[in-house]
């Protein structure tokens, strides 16, 4: 039996690589508006980050998501990330 190849992504903040099921996406629709993707299917601009405190900070402190999403990010899709993280 063949084995299946497990898709790899990179943070924007750490720059790892890691499955694509460790990471969380954050997505910019094309309509422009900005979301989490739990599904990791949404249509638009993707961007991924490690489901850790410490890379929703330092890619707040970097302004990485912005520069991958090509577009402002605000402080509420950082709450909505560190909300996501406890559940």
């Amino acid at each position: 039996m063949q084995k299946r190849k497990i898709p790899m992504r990179k943070c924007v903040a750490c720059q790892e690589m890691k499955p694509k099921k460790e990471l969380v996406r954050v997505v910019r629709s094309p309509e422009g508006v900005i979301s989490i993707d739990e599904t990791g299917k949404k249509n638009g601009r993707g961007a991924y980050l490690c489901n850790s405190e410490e890379c929703f900070a330092l890619a707040k402190k970097r302004n990485s998501l912005a520069a991958h999403l090509k577009t402002e990010v605000t402080e509420d899709i950082y709450t909505d990330l560190q909300e996501s993280r406890s559940n």
